[in-house]
């Protein structure tokens, strides 16, 4: 192996990475957001009302795309064997 096929694999798992938190941290920002403006308008200030609406979404969302990102990690795992496997055939 040499220098770039692993700055190849080191790529491809920073991308795995952004592909399988991505959603999750979407929808943090989106949530955030919102209950952000909320709070200005209102002038509530709990500390609480920030974190329980996230953690909420957040888990709604890893529920939802869990296939996605278990298909995006099962993807680079398969790659990667493929890699080692080739790697010992030389």
């Amino acid at each position: 192996m040499n220098e770039a096929e692993a700055i190849e694999i080191v790529q491809s798992a920073v991308w795995t990475i952004v592909a399988g938190c991505g959603p999750a941290v979407a929808a943090a920002m989106v949530v955030g957001v919102v209950i952000a403006l909320f709070q200005a308008l209102t002038q509530i200030q709990e500390v609480t009302l920030t974190f329980v609406p996230k953690i909420l979404a957040i888990f709604v969302v890893i529920a939802l795309t869990a296939s996605f990102t278990g298909a995006q990690v099962y993807a680079f795992t398969q790659e990667s064997y493929s890699r080692i496997e080739s790697g010992f055939d030389r």
